[in-house]
């Protein structure tokens, strides 16, 4: 139950849907500065999103020396996957 609670504060946060929905309509991923434009965040904001994100596992990254490229997660798990499917 605290694993699903945990995911649920994830998601309860109108910037992190904004990052969200924006890495949905992009299959190849985006980079901080473009999430950043993307969501009206500062970068900073944008990257502490996205680390609340990833520790809950509803985002992945992948870093290509300092640039870090962040995409949804493949495979998540049900409860993460009904969420997105509802901001799809």
């Amino acid at each position: 139950m605290k694993k699903l609670e945990k995911t649920l504060r994830a998601f309860a946060n109108a910037s992190r849907l904004k990052i969200l929905k924006y890495l949905l309509s992009r299959r190849d991923g985006a980079s901080v500065g473009m999430i950043k434009d993307a969501s009206g965040c500062s970068y900073k904001a944008a990257s502490k999103h996205l680390a609340i994100l990833f520790a809950n596992d509803i985002v992945d990254r992948e870093q290509s020396g300092y640039a870090v490229n962040y995409r949804i997660a493949d495979n998540p798990r049900p409860e993460i996957a009904a969420l997105l499917q509802l901001l799809r």
